[in-house]
């Protein structure tokens, strides 16, 4: 049986180095920016969901609320905005050729308007089709992706909704309000 799992285990080392020596170099440096952005796509948007699911939600029971200015304020936390716009701060002191961050539409700050029309085209994209887990895209010297961010409770839509700089005053439980963006430099 050991020999038959050791075979099999080098016929399939075998054929995988085959398979990728077989692959021109170009493809996969896309195929590897790809797999990158969708990556940490997931795991931003994994934390950000578990913050809101497990720390935001959960707190709020016991009159620690999210704020804006949280800092200031012992009995506040921050928003799940501000979790993710921190985390890209850190991955980025970390990885200098990586930005992650949050871009709407409808966003409360003009920071979190798309910075270019490949992010506009890319996130009206997903706005038309929010069933799309991510979308990535070269823009120019950058390899791109998107992945939608809803309104994972009420308590989200409710902050956009009743923000002083919102343009938009009706968002629901569910509704996508933006998305998280990776930006690979080259």
């Amino acid at each position: 049986m050991v020999k038959n799992v050791t075979a099999r285990y080098w016929i399939v080392a075998s054929a995988v180095c085959a398979a990728m020596a077989a692959l021109p170099l170009a493809g996969i440096a896309e195929v590897s920016k790809d797999l990158v952005v969708r990556q940490l796509l997931a795991t931003v948007h994994a934390f950000r969901t578990l913050y809101v699911e497990n720390i935001t939600e959960r707190l709020q029971r016991v009159g620690i609320q999210p704020k804006e200015d949280w800092m200031r304020d012992d009995h506040a936390i921050m928003l799940p905005f501000q979790f993710v716009k921190v985390a890209g701060q850190e991955i980025k002191s970390l990885v200098k050729n990586v930005d992650v961050g949050l871009v709407s539409l409808t966003p409360l700050y003009s920071v979190n308007f798309p910075k270019t029309e490949a992010e506009v085209a890319a996130l009206q994209k997903l706005m038309a089709n929010p069933n799309l887990k991510v979308v990535t895209f070269t823009d120019g010297k950058e390899f791109k992706g998107i992945s939608p961010d809803f309104a994972i409770e009420q308590s989200c839509a409710d902050c956009h909704n009743h923000h002083p700089n919102s343009i938009k005053k009706d968002f629901k439980k569910g509704d996508m309000m933006g998305a998280i963006v990776v930006r690979l430099k080259r």
